[in-house]
């Protein structure tokens, strides 16, 4: 099975919010959230069995660290190719 891999930069205060919709999209296999320089800061592996319990620690997580650093990329490892196409402007 092949993986596709998206780059999105978002603004700091986008994070949680892109990371929601990501999640919710169902063909995501891992979200890799970096700095402008490409330094890893956090790598969320997302299984089906993804719950509540689980995620909301996640999102606190990722909601401390946007709070830090203004400009981040977040790389999305798909399962499969995206149905609808990714704005322009948000893709890398």
């Amino acid at each position: 099975m092949e993986n596709f891999k998206e780059e999105f930069k978002v603004k700091g205060e986008e994070v949680i919010g892109k990371v929601k919709e990501l999640l919710h999209e169902g063909n995501v296999r891992k979200l890799i959230i970096k700095d402008e320089d490409g330094k890893v800061y956090l790598e969320i592996p997302v299984t089906f069995g993804l719950i509540g319990a689980i995620l909301a620690p996640t999102l606190a997580a990722v909601g401390a660290l946007a709070a830090m650093v203004a400009n981040l990329k977040i790389e999305v490892v798909r399962t499969e190719e995206p149905e609808t196409p990714v704005s322009p402007e948000k893709k890398v």
